[in-house]
């Protein structure tokens, strides 16, 4: 199995870096530029990047672990379509920004409904699986069955992680070097949970179908990388942000380890925490914690520099990563 999940890191890879440079020309041609809020006056040159990016990603992962996946595959197909539904609700964000040349696509009302119209559809598929269940892993092997409290459990986490994501997607590979790091650590519990909870083959070949969509989808968002690392010649929109935050939150759900999100995803809940903790202050005081929300935008107005910020959270996700694979091999 090592061999494919191999395989289709480096084939999916590959097929991003294949097609990014065409996409890059096409949506340059089309000129599917993003619009700059200049908040940060470094941002300014920014201004008509081409975008919607996460389609090189989407598309590089999905093609390839349509290729090699094989078996029982019900987990990783949900997952899949999770993936892609994130990735259209991001697309119709982009097309409305991009259309109207505006920072401004769907009403945040708008956004809200699709994502809770996902995750409520998840937590019912999690909830009624017999593989899943209302079960949980409480930060290791320990499942604990929680019955219908599992839907509203599943639908927080979708849309913590999804908007989380969302908003770390502000510098150049930030959202994406996390979410590399991110995929391999969820695709790493896949199996470990597998091996060490059950015996049962179809459950083993559900978890290993899951960990390769996982390890795919970090080859196509590493050759993304590759044109989007500062400076970037094109962003990923939230198309490939609410994918990625859609993707990692299945990958963790469907192996029981919701609550290892807290420390896989520990930069997506920072930044999200700073934007809630600078609003409320704000409404309280009139006065901000923070230069700037979300967080690295705060350590950019204090002069660090891009990737600075970018390597600082790639390397604490792989901290964070690291000690959630560990809890669990405990």
């Amino acid at each position: 199995m090592i061999e494919k999940f191999l395989l289709g890191f480096l084939l999916s890879f590959l097929l991003g870096v294949i097609i990014a440079p065409i996409f890059i020309k096409v949506v340059k041609k089309i000129k599917a530029k993003q619009t700059i809020l200049f908040y940060v006056e470094a941002h300014k040159q920014k201004n008509g990047t081409p975008t919607l990016g996460g389609i090189i990603f989407i598309v590089s992962t999905s093609l390839i672990f349509v290729l090699l996946q094989k078996g029982a595959n019900s987990l990783s197909l949900m997952a899949l379509l999770v993936f892609l539904s994130y990735g259209l609700l991001g697309f119709l964000d982009d097309f409305i920004k991009i259309k109207t040349h505006k920072n401004l696509g769907l009403r945040p009302y708008q956004k809200i409904i699709g994502q809770l119209g996902i995750a409520v559809f998840v937590s019912i598929f999690v909830y009624k699986n017999a593989f899943l269940g209302g079960g949980i892993c409480l930060f290791g092997m320990n499942e604990t069955e929680i019955g219908f409290l599992i839907i509203p459990l599943v639908i927080f986490v979708f849309l913590a992680t999804t908007n989380s994501s969302n908003l770390t997607d502000g510098l150049d590979g930030l959202c994406g070097g996390v979410s590399f790091v991110a995929l391999l650590a969820v695709s790493t519990l896949c199996v470990l949970t597998a091996s060490e909870t059950s015996q049962n083959l179809i459950y083993l070949q559900e978890m290993q179908n899951l960990s390769l969509l996982g390890i795919c989808a970090a080859g196509g968002v590493l050759a993304f990388l590759c044109f989007n690392s500062y400076p970037a010649k094109i962003f990923m929109g939230d198309t490939g942000s609410l994918a990625l935050g859609g993707l990692v939150c299945s990958l963790a759900t469907f192996c029981k380890q919701e609550l290892m999100l807290l420390l896989i995803c520990f930069m997506f809940v920072v930044s999200a925490l700073s934007v809630i903790i600078q609003v409320l202050y704000f409404k309280k005081t009139k006065k901000r914690v923070f230069l700037m929300a979300p967080l690295h935008h705060h350590f950019e107005m204090k002069g660090v520099s891009e990737s600075k910020i970018v390597a600082l959270y790639v390397v604490a996700t792989i901290i964070t990563s690291g000690v959630s694979v560990f809890l669990i091999l405990v």
